[in-house]
């Protein structure tokens, strides 16, 4: 870990796409931070491979080991200590964190979800919108909280629903935006320019009454 450069703790459960996005930035310094470790719930989780082709620590920690969510989050707070994580990014880690981790790491937790929140928090998002017969869909990077999807949102992108488009077809394009925004939101935190207070964010020293939409423009900070 380089002197001055945020330590990012990623916590999985599956093939951990957006953690291989943010491996990328991190790796050629478009991000000002080093993934410090990459935890998962599931010893079968490809994640875990992409960590260790890239010299990341790992650590497998069995939710089913645990009799509570709190023991289990214990033992999550007890690892991140010792790598001194400053960000906690959620990248497709498919367990609820109970109140003694997000009080633990409060407003240094961030998540993506794939739909434009607030709408179709939970599961089966693009199968929804479609059948919602939504113009348009997309995802969203946010801060975490004690409710589902519900925390504070930092950025979304927009793509459109096309009348031939299936789940799988609209699940692949919100992908490929997903690893646009998280690696964006995480740049953004690493570089202190993202900050909550009163569970409201301020972006660059600015109150962001409204998420912010990916443009071109902010496409090239990642280039």
């Amino acid at each position: 870990m380089q002197e001055n450069r945020c330590p990012i703790a990623v916590l999985i459960s599956g093939s951990g796409s957006n953690l291989q996005a943010i491996i990328d930035h991190t790796q050629d310094n478009r991000i000002q931070g080093d993934i410090c470790c990459v935890i998962s719930n599931k010893a079968d989780a490809y994640g875990l491979e992409r960590a260790e082709m890239a010299n990341i620590p790992t650590h497998v920690v069995p939710h089913n080991d645990y009799t509570t969510r709190e023991n289990f989050d214990r033992e999550l707070i007890k690892i991140l200590h010792v790598y001194k994580a400053k960000l906690i990014v959620l990248a497709g880690f498919m367990r609820i964190l109970s109140k003694v981790f997000i009080d633990k790491y409060q407003d240094r937790i961030v998540n993506i979800h794939p739909s434009l929140l607030p709408k179709y928090p939970g599961l089966d998002t693009h199968k929804r919108a479609i059948e919602a017969g939504e113009n348009e869909h997309g995802c969203s990077v946010h801060f975490v909280t004690t409710d589902l999807d519900d925390g504070p949102i930092i950025i979304q992108a927009k793509i459109s629903v096309k009348s031939t488009d299936n789940p799988e077809q609209l699940a692949k394009r919100v992908l490929e935006k997903e690893h646009i925004i998280y690696p964006l939101a995480v740049k953004w935190f690493c570089e202190n320019k993202l900050v909550v207070k009163d569970k409201n964010i301020y972006f660059k020293n600015n109150l962001l009454d409204q998420p912010i939409l990916l443009t071109k423009e902010y496409e090239q900070e990642l280039q």
